[in-house]
């Protein structure tokens, strides 16, 4: 595989970060994964670093160096994640599980799969044009996709969200793919303090105009600046396909063997968060609660 990818997560004008971003890859496949932790509930840093490092821990494990059925592997994942923050929320006896939004990606043998919960959100862009994109799992977007059956009344808060991981009740898990890719594609994903502040159109002619490294770091600066003092949380990252030409950090996996793998996804408190977000004791049990749940697993499937 040969792609370039950039990534940029800032805080905004909220108190503290609660997105998470990162990727990891072998010589034949590639995740990358975002979570943006929800407010009004305890700890979504927390979440959505779980919900990360759960993804990260289990395709370590599965991709040797491929996965043998990445949608399959997406919706298992996402689901893996919600039960690691239940089990979190449980061990320490919270009143209120952590939550967080999740949108992931497989890059492989040429094509994209992905799964989403919540509005996290991925687009696929072509030269100009956008060839896919998730539906957020939000009340208005619902409405939206009703409104052209049934006359709808009052329009509803994009920010309320009928599923997310944490939640008392199974998670929504859409999953897509494969989406043959060609050379030039971009795929971003990204949290909606991106999408929200700046229009799908926009997004698209950025991705389409500029390389990865210009794009993802203007769109996000665009984001702060629409929302102004109020801004939530912004993070994006933004893959190009067989990219890594003059002026971008390209990577190829070609010289990787086949237990070996790269990753950005760690047990750390993520570029540009304030020291204080994180309790590090709380993310180093929980992690090491998930990767021994992993090891179990292994050693149940010899």
């Amino acid at each position: 595989m040969r792609f370039a990818v950039y990534q940029v997560s800032r805080k905004g004008g909220r108190e503290k970060n609660e997105d998470r971003v990162g990727y990891t890859y072998t010589r034949d496949a590639g995740l990358f994964a975002l979570a943006d932790g929800m407010g009004g509930h305890p700890d979504g840093e927390v979440a959505a670093q779980i919900a990360l490092q759960t993804l990260s821990a289990l395709f370590q494990r599965d991709a040797r160096p491929r996965l043998s059925d990445p949608q399959r592997w997406l919706h298992d994942g996402v689901v893996a994640g919600h039960h690691q923050l239940l089990r979190h929320a449980s061990e320490r006896g919270l009143d209120d599980t952590p939550r967080t939004t999740v949108v992931a990606c497989v890059l492989q043998d040429g094509a994209a799969h992905w799964a989403h919960c919540g509005d996290s959100r991925l687009y696929v862009v072509r030269g100009g044009r956008l060839v896919a994109r998730t539906r957020d799992h939000s009340y208005s977007e619902l409405q939206e996709t009703l409104s052209h059956v049934v006359p709808m009344g009052e329009r509803l808060n994009r920010n309320v969200l009928f599923t997310c991981l944490g939640s008392p009740g199974k998670p929504v898990i859409d999953t897509a793919g494969p989406l043959r890719l060609q050379p030039g594609d971009r795929v971003l994903l990204c949290s909606d303090g991106l999408w929200g502040s700046v229009a799908d159109t926009e997004i698209c002619g950025q991705l389409a105009a500029r390389t990865v490294a210009d794009a993802v770091p203007e769109l996000v600066e665009q984001a702060l600046r629409s929302a102004g003092d109020k801004s939530d949380n912004v993070t994006a990252l933004a893959i190009e396909w067989e990219g890594g030409g003059e002026g971008e950090s390209g990577i190829s996996t070609l010289e990787l063997g086949e237990e070996t793998f790269a990753s950005t996804i760690q047990a750390s408190l993520g570029a540009g968060a304030p020291a204080d977000d994180l309790d590090d004791a709380e993310i180093e049990r929980s992690i090491r609660e998930i990767n021994e749940a992993i090891q179990r697993s292994s050693q149940k499937r010899r």
